[in-house]
């Protein structure tokens, strides 16, 4: 199936990164967020985005010009009703993400596929609450959207594998990412390693081994990362650190698994990282 036109739910900072992308790439989008304060959030974040592409150097003018032509904002998800491709992308919570794909099972074409950038839910769970689960799979960007090259394709026991095919090709033949595909398990391929060594980071910083900056420090010079375990939990966000090790805890009850209390406590206190201009760091 050929796609030039997607949907892009949620325009959050993963949301709009995908957003970029997709428009960069020839792409007609169609932006949805719940109201009109969160879709001025979602274009200015995506217009200071190709901006900073433009003064680099990375994007010329017209092509700047056309990437923000092909994108229409919209209060109203009944404007996807022309779109071979959805992309979910609102905050982790279950029944949320289920009154969207309600809505987008009523909207879209008989042949859409249906993909959600969920990183904690089981995609089966989201897919079970539209009438065609076989048409569901997901499709999980890394943030920023705009840089990292990776796209997990995850299947479920209900997904079709031609629309498993269909989002892969998409995302390497029209976004230019890479692929990974796996199965429909808690934390995928990379959340699934990636999680438990970062809330190992905040558990030694908790229990007072080292500072932030030195745990940060010997990662990045003595185990070659480009950067340390906590800055990139601020950066990932603590909210959705805390989501993502609360799932892998859920799916595999494993007692390294659980998150950290200094985690549960950051999140409560509203210190969620980058995004709230405080986590493990200052910003």
């Amino acid at each position: 199936m050929s796609i030039d036109t997607i949907a892009v739910v949620g325009t959050g900072a993963m949301g709009s990164g995908i957003i970029e992308v997709a428009a960069k790439a020839g792409i007609e989008v169609v932006a949805y967020d719940i109201d009109a304060t969160a879709i001025e959030a979602g274009k200015s974040r995506v217009e200071k985005s190709l901006a900073k592409a433009v003064e680099r150097g990375k994007l010329d003018e017209t092509s700047h010009t056309e990437a923000l032509a092909r994108m229409a904002w919209t209060t109203d998800l009944a404007d996807a009703h022309r779109c071979q491709l959805a992309v979910e992308a609102a905050p982790e919570v279950l029944d949320l993400k289920l009154g969207i794909f309600a809505q987008l099972d009523e909207v879209l074409p008989a042949n859409a596929v249906m993909a959600t950038n969920t990183s904690s839910i089981p995609i089966i769970d989201i897919a079970m609450g539209t009438t065609r689960p076989e048409q569901v799979c997901g499709m999980h960007f890394f943030n920023p959207a705009t840089v990292m090259r990776l796209v997990e394709v995850i299947s479920t026991q209900r997904t079709n594998p031609e629309v498993a095919q269909t989002a892969a090709s998409f995302a390497t033949g029209v976004l230019g990412k890479r692929v990974v595909h796996c199965r429909d398990r808690a934390g995928f391929v990379v959340n699934a390693l990636l999680v438990p060594f970062l809330c190992q980071a905040i558990a030694m910083y908790e229990a007072g081994h080292a500072s932030a900056e030195d745990i940060d420090e010997a990662m990045k010079l003595g185990a070659g990362h480009p950067m340390g375990p906590l800055a990139l939990c601020d950066m990932i966000g603590l909210d959705v650190m805390l989501w993502t090790a609360e799932s892998l805890h859920d799916e595999y009850n494993e007692r390294h698994l659980a998150p950290p209390p200094l985690l549960r406590r950051m999140v409560s206190a509203g210190q969620l990282g980058r995004k709230t201009g405080k986590g493990f760091y200052d910003y």
